[in-house]
């Protein structure tokens, strides 16, 4: 069974790795990496034929261009600078630098290693891949996206109803059951409801004029464990000074939970808070981060009304309603929503990633504030940056 490219634009991929990518390219340029592939799902076999599909999509994602109209998309984004527009017209992706494999009893095996400002760049496209070809090969695609369509039906229709009454940005191409169903899913919302902010998906933002959203991942502060210079438990401190120092607050919501949101909030001083207009909750309990943030707002005297909690936890949209209700007059609420948009289904989706394991030889992890999110090869460093974050916190506090 032979597919048509999945792949066909290097902007089909979330507006932070270039956000990501532009700071590593400005400040960062001598980091390397190697990025590793996970599937969370028991049971899930990949079979020869989709690992054979798998490469040859991985082969023609690797003779991809980024395309001059595409350029000129990127360079109109206020905080996109022109000198990495250059780089980017010269940038491709190397094939080299992907490393797959599959066991005998259909374990999936993907190791992207290379300098960062690039190797970083194989992550989304990779998802992408794997999971489109996961679901046309082991079901009825067809099957599938009726039962997607009769969903998608529901939620629009929740919206003109009055159900829900949040405004969302569409968070889903990672785990999105096809190219063009992600596709047609914001064509849908954008052009059905008024509650559609915006889309991750820079490609699909440039296609139907929307807005593109997003600042960081957790890659960008767990780079810099692997920078010698600098002690564990202040990552945060000097990812926060990069990102400001790169966009001045132009491009500033914060991800909180790379080593724990505690962590996070020893670094998110009086200048910070002013310095970013918000903040974004991936881990724990939801309504405990946002009273935990509202609170640290109004302890610098910062207004939380001015401010924005950004959830992208896994949301449905129910859940994201209720967090709205909860929140919505203390201050800004916005949501990223993924799998739940772009890839709700009859079956349950595949809970894939692919993650930072090391940086310059060094090992690299995420502590998250939900202890299963934790990803890390190596288990004693994870102890040590355990036991790093947890002395500064007893010293600090």
């Amino acid at each position: 069974m032979k597919l048509e490219p999945i792949v066909i634009s290097l902007l089909d991929t979330d507006l932070y790795k270039f956000n990501m990518d532009q700071v590593i390219f400005h400040k960062h340029t001598n980091l390397s990496g190697a990025y590793y592939f996970l599937c969370r799902n028991e049971g899930v076999v990949f079979t020869r034929e989709m690992f054979d599909e798998i490469n040859a999509q991985i082969d023609h994602l690797c003779g991809l261009t980024v395309r001059r109209e595409e350029l000129d998309y990127l360079r109109s984004i206020r905080f996109i600078k022109d000198d990495y527009v250059e780089f980017l017209r010269l940038w491709r992706p190397i094939r080299d630098y992907v490393e797959t494999s599959l066991s005998e009893d259909g374990t999936l095996s993907v190791v992207v290693r290379g300098p960062l400002f690039s190797a970083m760049q194989f992550e989304i496209f990779l998802l992408e891949i794997v999971n489109e070809v996961y679901f046309r090969m082991r079901y009825d695609y067809e099957a599938l996206r009726a039962s997607a369509e009769e969903r998608l039906n529901e939620k629009i229709r929740a919206f003109q109803t009055g159900k829900y009454t949040f405004s969302f940005a569409e968070f889903g191409c990672r785990r999105r059951l096809s190219r063009e169903w992600a596709d047609e899913v914001v064509r849908r919302f954008a052009t059905e409801t008024n509650n559609c902010a915006g889309t991750s998906n820079v490609y699909l933002a440039m296609k139907y004029g929307l807005r593109p959203i997003g600042t960081y991942a957790h890659e960008f502060v767990q780079m810099y464990q692997g920078i010698d210079s600098i002690p564990l438990a202040y990552t945060n401190h000097y990812a926060l000074e990069d990102w400001y120092d790169e966009y001045r607050g132009d491009n500033g919501t914060a991800l909180t939970d790379t080593v724990t949101t505690d962590l996070f909030l020893l670094d998110f001083n009086r200048a910070m808070v002013n310095n970013f207009t918000g903040v974004r909750h991936d881990s724990g309990d939801p309504y405990a981060w946002g009273e935990k943030i509202i609170a640290h707002y109004e302890k610098y005297g910062a207004d939380p009304k001015s401010k924005t909690l950004l959830f992208s936890d896994s949301l449905d949209f129910d859940r994201a309603q209720a967090l709205y209700d909860r929140f919505k007059e203390r201050c800004r609420v916005s949501f990223g929503i993924g799998t739940f948009c772009t890839n709700d289904t009859c079956v349950p989706p595949l809970n894939i990633v692919i993650k930072l394991q090391s940086v310059n030889g060094r090992p690299v992890a995420k502590l998250s504030d939900s202890p299963g999110k934790a990803m890390c090869r190596d288990a004693e460093y994870l102890e040590y940056l355990k036991r790093s974050v947890a002395f500064r916190l007893e010293r600090e506090k």
